[in-house]
């Protein structure tokens, strides 16, 4: 129940749920490159970041001194469905932006 609970809380928030239909769209992706392209603080981006692969929606790899997040494979039922739901909305997401080569894998 604990598990369902803290899926169902992550997706209470619309930065969380436009973070997931990004990631989805655009793959793996650097905490720097998601900076730039939300426009977000690094601390408050991150805070969103932890939540979300709580919830078990993502999977962290960490490059140097970055991390690169992107969707959890495979996803659970649940998940899966949640995704595909979010892939229905009607999200109007930034444009991706890459920071200037300091993350690269």
């Amino acid at each position: 129940m604990e598990d369902f609970l803290k899926s169902v809380g992550a997706l209470y928030d619309e930065t969380r749920v436009a973070l997931l239909a990004f990631l989805d769209r655009h793959g793996p992706l650097c905490v720097c490159d998601l900076e730039a392209s939300f426009g977000m603080t690094q601390s408050r981006l991150s805070r969103h970041l932890k939540i979300l692969k709580e919830a078990g929606f993502l999977r962290a790899e960490r490059c140097g001194r970055w991390t690169h997040y992107a969707i959890r494979s495979p996803l659970d039922r649940f998940r899966s469905e949640v995704l595909e739901e979010i892939r229905s909305l009607s999200l109007e997401l930034p444009s991706p932006k890459k920071r200037s080569g300091e993350c690269r894998k």
